[in-house]
């Protein structure tokens, strides 16, 4: 369960002293691209310097480098937000997620669940593939067998650190209670 709206944020976001010029410049233009004031979330972990810089580009890389579609990979975040309740996750990743093509609607029918009118099988399948790995922290052997199905060798690793990725990003977001970059 996510922090309440009104909870004051556990770190707050840092400025240029805390961050210091390279990660201030990071979260300056992390701002910009998300067409936001500022990138809350950059200017918390910014202030962990090195670990901020090893985390970005790994992320970096699951989020729009990878094997996955930019679709999907969407998809497995949008799923991630919603079973750990992380609004700022589904902030940020329901625009981004429109951008690179999952509608409002589609979105709802992620939000529902594998079983939604409307989804294709490959979407029921990253869905309940989602599901079982953040719930369980595994799959079953049916679910892997289903998934093997629509994802290669390669997908099926970066499935899995992506989800776990987004997970353990959720609950930091949540613990340090990290503010919203926008009013809505």
């Amino acid at each position: 369960m996510s922090a309440p709206e009104t909870a004051p944020a556990r770190i707050k976001p840092g400025g240029f002293r805390e961050l210091g010029p390279l990660n201030w410049l990071i979260a300056k233009l992390g701002a910009k691209a998300i067409r936001a004031p500022r990138f809350a979330l950059f200017n918390v972990l910014g202030q962990h310097h090195l670990l901020f810089l090893a985390w970005l580009p790994y992320s970096g890389m699951l989020l729009g480098l990878g094997k996955l579609p930019k679709i999907e990979s969407e998809l497995v975040i949008l799923r991630v937000g919603h079973l750990r309740n992380c609004e700022y996750e589904l902030q940020q990743h329901r625009r981004l997620a429109r951008s690179r093509g999952l509608d409002p609607a589609t979105q709802a029918r992620i939000f529902e669940g594998p079983d939604a009118e409307g989804l294709t099988d490959r979407q029921r399948v990253l869905i309940t593939a989602t599901d079982e790995f953040v719930i369980t922290r595994s799959m079953s052997a049916e679910t892997w067998s289903a998934l093997a199905t629509h994802l290669s060798r390669k997908q099926l690793i970066e499935f899995c650190m992506l989800a776990s990725n987004y997970d353990g990003l959720a609950a930091t977001i949540t613990t340090l209670r990290i503010p919203l970059d926008f009013p809505d």
